[in-house]
């Protein structure tokens, strides 16, 4: 069974940043599609930036610019660092483990709550 767990969220004010980690276990992340997904109240869970197998990375519009995210294969951990911080990305961030060939992972959340 494939764990994922989430650190890093926290209260930060707008202008700073936040370093988001998912470590999970076993041996189906290296092979996987991974990505982080944030969830505002009373909105629906949204992706915010997908990492291919081979690196390839890609934005929401509104995170283009100051979220990076990447994977360390080795170390079965992906990583969301988001600078310039904005009260609108206040959410719940989920990391998440696309196989493909059945159903998704997901981590428990880590809040991110920006301050104006």
């Amino acid at each position: 069974q494939v764990q994922l767990v989430e650190s890093g969220g926290g209260l930060v004010q707008a202008g700073g940043s936040l370093r988001l980690s998912c470590a999970a276990s076993g041996t189906i992340f290296s092979v996987s599609a991974v990505g982080w997904y944030r969830q505002a109240p009373g909105k629906q869970r949204d992706l915010v930036a997908p990492i291919t197998t081979g690196g390839s990375t890609n934005y929401v519009d509104s995170v283009k610019g100051r979220f990076t995210i990447s994977r360390d294969n080795a170390k079965n951990t992906m990583y969301l660092q988001m600078n310039s911080l904005k009260p609108e990305d206040t959410a719940v961030y989920y990391c998440n483990i696309a196989p493909g060939w059945r159903a998704d992972y997901w981590g428990q959340g880590t809040q991110v709550t920006v301050s104006s």
